[in-house]
């Protein structure tokens, strides 16, 4: 457990100077990228890097440019001195919290862009601007920090497929790994957007992960994954949410559209549904 408060890092410089410390001790070096307003899944995966590394960084950087326009980059949950306790409290080494024109500078006209594949579906069709912010800001983390292992949560399982297609295709010298979904005692995946909900719209949350337990267990008993999508998508819209992005049931490892017939192992499928204003995703293996 870390001794009096987190370090915090503002700059490049400095991130690598704390880190260049930790590489001539021989040590390795977990990063865990966030945008803060941290919770427990946050810090699982902060335990995930300590048993993986002997050093973990954590950093917390709201991407402008993964938001469009009329999202909700302004209203994001912020709070800087509360995350850095956490993280303390968590065992974390290190708090990379950068501005905006430490990471974005003057004259700033570079972009990571999963063109193909893993980035085209779901997300990549409901937010088409996501995944290029997403990339080039966690590439330009993993080059100003140069870990051994950075960790993202399953809960943003596209997310993670993502990163990890770019890592491998810019030779970023960097093993990516998933951390399992953290959840509240009823299914819903623990998110910083959750803090939108009001009351009632957190008890009719419940619907989410109880459609998706449906899906997973029809799926397992042979059902098709049409008639599954139809049936979670009329459950959530019987339980009051306003809008479904998509409900998909596809390949686990490409995101693959799966073909009729009994569903393959490694499947998963995937949500995005609003809730009042709320937009919330999950996702589940079958």
């Amino acid at each position: 457990m870390t001794n009096g408060p987190l370090p915090v890092a503002r700059t490049v410089a400095e991130l690598r100077a704390v880190v260049a410390g930790w590489r001539a001790a021989g040590e390795r070096v977990a990063m865990i990228p966030t945008m803060g307003a941290l919770h427990a899944g946050h810090l699982s995966l902060i335990a995930l890097g300590r048993q993986k590394a002997d050093r973990t960084v954590a950093s917390i950087f709201v991407n402008p440019a993964q938001f469009a326009p009329h999202e909700d980059f302004d209203a994001y949950p912020r709070g800087e001195a509360e995350d850095a306790a956490k993280l303390a409290d968590a065992g974390c080494d290190l708090l990379f919290a950068p501005g905006a024109r430490e990471m974005y500078p003057d004259g700033f006209a570079t972009t990571v862009n999963v063109a193909t594949g893993v980035s085209e579906p779901l997300e990549g069709v409901s937010r088409p601007h996501f995944f290029g912010g997403v990339a080039t800001v966690v590439a330009k983390l993993l080059i100003q920090c140069g870990p051994d292992v950075a960790i993202f949560g399953e809960k943003d399982y596209q997310q993670l497929l993502v990163i990890r297609r770019m890592a491998r295709d810019l030779d970023l010298p960097v093993e990516v790994v998933g951390g399992p979904t953290t959840r509240e005692a009823d299914g819903l995946a623990l998110s910083s957007r959750n803090a939108y909900l009001t009351a009632e719209e957190r008890k009719a949350a419940t619907a989410l992960p109880a459609a998706m337990r449906y899906a997973v267990a029809a799926l397992r008993d042979g059902g098709e994954a049409a008639d599954v999508e139809g049936a979670v998508r009329a459950s959530l819209i019987g339980a009051g949410f306003r809008q479904i992005d998509y409900v998909e049931i596809r390949d686990g490892a490409t995101l693959a559209r799966l073909g009729p017939g009994p569903v393959s192992p490694g499947a998963r499928v995937f949500v995005a549904a609003w809730l009042g204003k709320t937009r919330l995703i999950d996702n589940w293996a079958v």
